[in-house]
């Protein structure tokens, strides 16, 4: 029998609902399942509803299901908000000691919570613990692999200890109350096993991988973890981070270390990537490679800060004034968030550009389980970087930075050594980088950088496709939806109707992959963009380039990311 289960942690911030969401997703992860976990979150330290979905099964998973299994609710609230989010045979776990009204249903399964917490844990913190390991005993899980998860998350102490304890009281007190196994008995599998990571932790190690030395950011949700997880590396990998005083600072520091030479990237929000943009500009026409992290958040202004939007598109491909050439990559999964980051540094080096990462808040916290990355897969390819050799055979101070060449890239040398002198400037330069008013020079050199762009068009992946070759619907996404329209593709085909759904997903967004796109849509006969934004910021990109209009659009843009059983009601009730 196939498992699907979807676990639910609701409470208010600085109850732990974090914590606990994690601890049980690695602890399913360890048990060999596949995971996919995301939270919603308030813009508050603490007081405001927050919840944790954790959703485990014996195949892919890459997205949350409406429905809940099983609702740890740690306070009243999440009983309100979420009791009607019930799975048919779904239940939910409150704190027995306060919220007396339910006994008597057999979907509320009353445990004391706090009680045992104090009792056991040691302090009423622990709650969210006693919640979790009643969860886990409910389904008979194994509880070496809860205590394990719990002492990697807390450390070996007496913390930990105090936690364990906590995880065990409800797991003891639920398996004797309810039955162990009252849902059905939920064993670890054999297979291989995954690592789990959110999207910020991907760009992360895909950076470090890539050879970045040098990050200096201003911490803005939901890109602040990426900076957080290279500064605990920072010692151990020689890598320098920095948070200055805002984001036109940190944006301007990037640009000057890969002047100097070094792999250097900026991670930020939309609100922070709006001052960039004179920065980003300052690296298009010095040509120097920067790579900068654009989290997509709801907007304009604040916005939303805690919730997830696709708003910042059309933003990005048109940043700054004048024209210079640009990559734009959104990864759809962890896996592609680790090589796009790597392509991301390769890419600006070899045709000496700004590269722009599009994550977003729902694809940067949410967890999944991902197999492990082969460090022997990746490559480095620093593009036209001359080294001592290179430069020993050019006669003394001959060298010129932005030497004009068929491809636009110009041979780049790092400053200080002799017998060079390496110049540019914001302002239009010649060949040498000195800088200049003549008419002639400035077409020369806008050509001689535009035309990098051809060849970037050759490094652009076209979309993947997934589900039949002949479909009467095609959905059209991008970014962060890959995995719920995958599965919206499997959920309208279990479905037996005559109607053929399937999918085409676009990761690498600019240059646009024109050819490959029509290609992909050639024999669609209707298409539908699934957007999480207002205006369809894809689908007008697709039109323009491609020509191709699309039929209908289902978009969102409340903050909240899709689910496929969301997009597939919308499919059957307003598109067919």
């Amino acid at each position: 029998m196939a498992i699907d289960v979807n676990f639910m942690i609701g409470g208010e911030a600085g109850q732990g609902v974090q914590s606990a969401g994690f601890v049980l997703a690695k602890a399913l992860a360890r048990g060999g399942f596949h995971v996919f976990a995301d939270q919603d979150y308030e813009s508050r330290v603490r007081g405001g509803h927050n919840f944790f979905r954790v959703r485990a099964k014996d195949r892919e998973v890459g997205a949350i299901r409406q429905e809940v299994d099983v609702l740890v609710a740690l306070n009243s609230e999440s009983v309100a908000l979420h009791r009607n989010e019930l799975s048919p045979d779904g239940v939910l776990i409150f704190d027995s000691d306060k919220d007396v009204d339910f006994e008597g249903n057999d979907r509320m399964l009353g445990v004391p919570l706090e009680r045992l917490a104090q009792e056991k844990g040691g302090n009423k913190v622990m709650t969210n613990m006693v919640g979790l390991g009643s969860a886990a005993g409910l389904f008979g899980y194994d509880r070496q692999i809860l205590r394990d998860a719990v002492t990697d998350f807390f450390g070996a102490g007496d913390i930990a200890r105090s936690n364990v304890a906590a995880i065990l009281s409800g797991y003891e007190y639920a398996g004797t109350a309810f039955g162990s196994g009252r849902l059905r008995v939920l064993k670890a599998v054999d297979g291989q096993r995954r690592i789990l990571l959110n999207g910020n932790e991907a760009i992360a190690l895909g950076a470090l991988a890539a050879g970045c030395k040098f990050l200096a950011a201003y911490p803005m949700t939901p890109s602040t973890p990426i900076m957080e997880f290279m500064a605990g590396k920072a010692d151990d990998l020689g890598v320098v981070v920095v948070q200055p005083e805002d984001e036109i600072s940190a944006i301007n520091m990037i640009v000057g270390a890969a002047f100097a030479g070094v792999r250097a990237m900026t991670v930020t929000s939309g609100g922070g990537f709006c001052l960039m943009v004179e920065g980003l500009g300052l690296a298009g026409m010095t040509e120097t490679p920067i790579v900068v992290v654009d989290g997509q958040r709801a907007g304009p202004a604040i916005g939303l800060p805690t919730r997830t939007e696709q708003g910042d598109l059309q933003f990005v491909l048109h940043a700054s004034h004048g024209d210079f050439p640009r990559v734009v990559l959104a990864p759809g999964t962890v896996q592609e968030a680790f090589w796009l980051t790597v392509k991301a540094f390769n890419l600006a080096e070899q045709y000496q550009v700004p590269v722009i990462i599009l994550n977003d808040q729902y694809l940067a916290t949410s967890y999944s389980t991902s197999e492990r990355f082969d460090p022997a897969q990746v490559r480095i390819n620093r593009g036209q970087l001359l080294n001592g050799d290179d430069l020993s055979r050019l006669p003394p101070y001959t060298y010129r930075r932005h030497a004009i060449t068929p491809s636009g890239i110009s041979p780049r040398a790092v400053p200080g050594r002799n017998g060079i002198l390496v110049v540019t400037d914001s302002d239009e330069h010649d060949e040498e980088g000195h800088i200049i008013e003549d008419a002639g020079i400035r077409t020369a050199m806008m050509e001689k950088r535009l035309r990098k762009a051809e060849g970037l068009k050759e490094e652009m992946a076209g979309p993947k496709k997934y589900g039949p070759q002949q479909a009467d619907i095609t959905l059209v996404g991008w970014g962060s939806n890959y995995g719920l329209l995958k599965e919206t593709v499997d959920l309208a085909l279990a479905a037996d109707k005559e109607i053929k759904v399937n999918m085409v997903h676009f990761s690498e967004l600019w240059p646009f992959p024109a050819e490959a796109a029509a290609e992909a849509l050639a024999n669609a006969k209707r298409t539908v963009a699934v957007e999480n934004n207002a205006t369809g910021q894809f689908a007008r990109l697709l039109k323009a380039e491609t020509g191709h209009a699309v039929d209908r659009k289902i978009l969102k843009f409340d903050g909240r990311p899709f689910s496929p059983a969301y997009v597939l009601d919308k499919l059957w009730k307003e598109v067919i």
